[in-house]
């Protein structure tokens, strides 16, 4: 930028702009038919192939491709693609998906009871949170959306703070000011849910350039929805991220529907994922229900962010099988086989349970 601004300046008292075409010529010093542009706005080659002028489309050949460590019944892709994880580690990420599944149902339930005001379950999305918070270190700081209480019980958030805070009670930290499961904690570095979708994308760019002028060795995940990602927020995060080179990691969670609004109403292209490049975003899809190729996806991208101050974009594909929340009946929108499915054939508890029965012969 100080350089653009130099040759700004040169150019308006002078008219003698310094700028060597020299890009535009061959070796000889003829006319290259490779010549690369010189447009300020993009970093192409021109091209007489109108076909190589094209961006990828969702007509491609099957889009941007999934990355995942094992398959539906725990079995892995390539046996030293195994990331060795200590048996304390590996079995308290079983732990705590179960323990989210559970407390899902309990507070579920409460709601249906009128004991609380409005729930939203995790079910069917574990391995989202558990995979994610496992990769990331303490002093991380998280910008959730509304789905991710795993993040919190991995970083130690008990039961009764849960409690306090779905419940509202006086020992709730905000004193019943919040809807349910906005959770918050200034103690676990997880700042506080906010309702309106998608306000929490551009200030987690904002608190990772923070970090990166404070040189704290920390970066910034900020997870959030397909739904979400049709937000112009996203847009403007995205961009001031990597404009900025904000140490962050944007963490979607595409679960096929925004409350009632499937994929494909909401785009055209493959998926979230594939916006990645048009930033100049370092991106990769990942099968959300393995929680061992999330955690691998988000400890890289974590290097990337803390090593090198760049955002990184992922896409975890998983599934909903829990109605968007108290207030939404799914049936009116996805069929019961279709839900089935997903709840009894792939599901990222069952699946990393066969893992571990494999590989530590207990879950």
């Amino acid at each position: 930028l100080t350089m653009l601004r130099l040759c700004r300046f040169s150019f308006r008292k002078t008219r003698a702009w310094a700028f060597s075409p020299t890009r535009l010529l061959s070796s000889s010093g003829e006319p290259s038919g490779h010549e690369q542009s010189l447009y300020p706005g993009s970093k192409s080659r021109f091209s007489a192939d109108i076909a190589q002028c094209r961006p990828l489309t969702s007509d491609g050949d099957g889009g941007v491709s999934l990355y995942r460590v094992m398959d539906r019944l725990g079995q892995l892709l390539n046996p030293e693609q195994d990331l060795n994880l200590s048996e304390e580690t590996l079995l308290k990420m079983h732990k705590t998906m179960m323990l989210l599944n559970t407390a899902d149902k309990i507070l579920y339930d409460a709601q249906r009871q009128g004991r609380i005001s409005f729930y939203m379950t995790s079910f069917g999305e574990e391995a989202t949170h558990i995979g994610s918070a496992s990769a990331l270190n303490s002093n991380d700081l998280v910008y959730a959306q509304y789905r991710e209480a795993g993040v919190l019980l991995w970083r130690g958030y008990t039961l009764d703070e849960m409690m306090n805070q779905c419940y509202g009670n006086h020992l709730d930290p905000a004193k019943g000011r919040q809807m349910p499961v906005h959770y918050g904690s200034k103690e676990l570095n997880y700042h506080t849910i906010s309702s309106p979708l998608a306000t929490q994308m551009p200030q987690a760019p904002g608190a990772a350039y923070a970090l990166k002028r404070a040189q704290a060795g920390a970066c910034v995940i900020c997870y959030f929805g397909d739904g979400a990602a049709s937000e112009g927020d996203a847009h403007a995060a995205m961009n001031f991220a990597a404009t900025l080179d904000c140490p962050v990691i944007f963490f979607c969670r595409n679960n096929g529907y925004a409350i009632s609004t499937p994929t494909e109403d909401q785009y055209r292209g493959d998926g979230i994922v594939a916006r990645g490049p048009g930033y100049g975003i370092d991106s990769v899809r990942v099968d959300g229900n393995d929680v061992l190729a999330v955690y691998d996806v988000v400890r890289a991208a974590r290097e990337i962010c803390v090593k090198m101050n760049k955002p990184v974009l992922i896409e975890a594909m998983t599934y909903r099988v829990g109605h968007h929340s108290t207030s939404d009946d799914s049936s009116a929108y996805r069929s019961i086989d279709e839900v089935s499915y997903w709840d009894r054939e792939d599901h990222p508890i069952s699946r990393f349970a066969h893992y571990l029965k494999q590989k530590i012969g207990r879950a």
